[in-house]
């Protein structure tokens, strides 16, 4: 009976030995589990052009970073028109970079921060710049020079009744380009009078009607033609001082270290040649 006795105690004894080193291993996991930190997420609202080309800067920004802070961040891209992603950050859209297809909108925010006496200033800065290409795909344009557009559009097989896809002037900073370029070659009064321009609502408008062949011509991104891979005799690239600049802004919305790097990672050297090889200009 005493032996029996002993054997149950130091049974209990036992169990309660371990389940109090499963305790504290359970209370190891829950304190290591407590002290690893969320990894960190930055917000990019970015125009809807920049969807061929800003997904590899990402990835080169994250390969440079391995091993560093910046290594566990998350960045999380929005893309759509300008316009209402201005609109979201307007109703508070918790943004920390926009990246705008023009100029307007981020020196709009800049402005705002200014008459809101907001806490820190902001400042716009460019990213890249545009190129601005003449694309076709019914009418070759092999060994063409943009000084010579004017006889092509004048040639005995397209003129009067041939039609140029043009985004609205008015609100496509690509359309204000095309238009300073027709009007510098002393074309755009004479094709509009002929009703041979199509204007379209935006770039991206522009450059469909040019892709499917219901027009003869477009004037179109150079980045769009390099994102379709396109053959060399469907486009032309126009001389960039033969119209403005077509300067693409950014912002930053929330002063964080991580956009911060980010932005200038886009203006350094690494990130302009990825512009490059999208079709953009270098920025200076």
């Amino acid at each position: 009976m005493v032996k029996l006795l002993a054997t149950v105690c130091a049974s209990a004894c036992l169990l309660l030995s371990l389940n109090a080193c499963t305790q504290d291993k359970d209370a190891n996991t829950t304190l290591a589990a407590d002290t690893t930190e969320p990894a960190q997420t930055l917000r990019i609202a970015a125009a809807a052009n920049l969807s061929d080309v800003l997904p590899s800067i990402v990835d080169s920004y994250q390969a440079d970073n391995s091993g560093s802070e910046q290594d566990t961040l998350d960045i999380d891209v929005t893309y759509a028109s300008s316009g209402k992603l201005y609109a979201q950050i307007k109703a508070g859209a918790p943004y920390d970079i926009f990246l705008s297809a023009n100029q307007e909108f981020p020196a709009r925010i800049a402005d705002e921060s200014v008459a809101n006496k907001a806490s820190e200033s902001v400042h716009p800065f460019t990213y890249t710049r545009g190129q601005l290409a003449l694309y076709s795909v019914t009418e070759p344009l092999s060994n063409i020079m943009p000084t010579s557009l004017s006889e092509i559009f004048n040639s005995d097989n397209v003129a009067s009744s041939g039609k140029i896809a043009i985004a609205n002037p008015d609100l496509a900073p690509y359309g204000a380009a095309a238009k300073a370029y027709l009007q510098s070659q002393s074309m755009y009064d004479t094709l509009s009078a002929q009703k041979r321009l199509i204007q379209a609502e935006n770039i991206g408008q522009a450059f469909q009607y040019a892709h499917t062949g219901n027009v003869d011509y477009g004037f179109v991104a150079q980045s769009q033609l390099i994102a379709i891979q396109a053959k060399p005799e469907q486009f032309v690239i126009l001389p960039p001082a033969a119209y403005p600049p077509i300067l693409q802004d950014g912002i930053i919305i929330n002063n964080t270290a991580s956009a911060a790097a980010f932005t200038s990672y886009l203006r350094s050297e690494v990130g302009q040649h990825h512009f490059s090889q999208a079709g953009y200009l270098s920025i200076q």
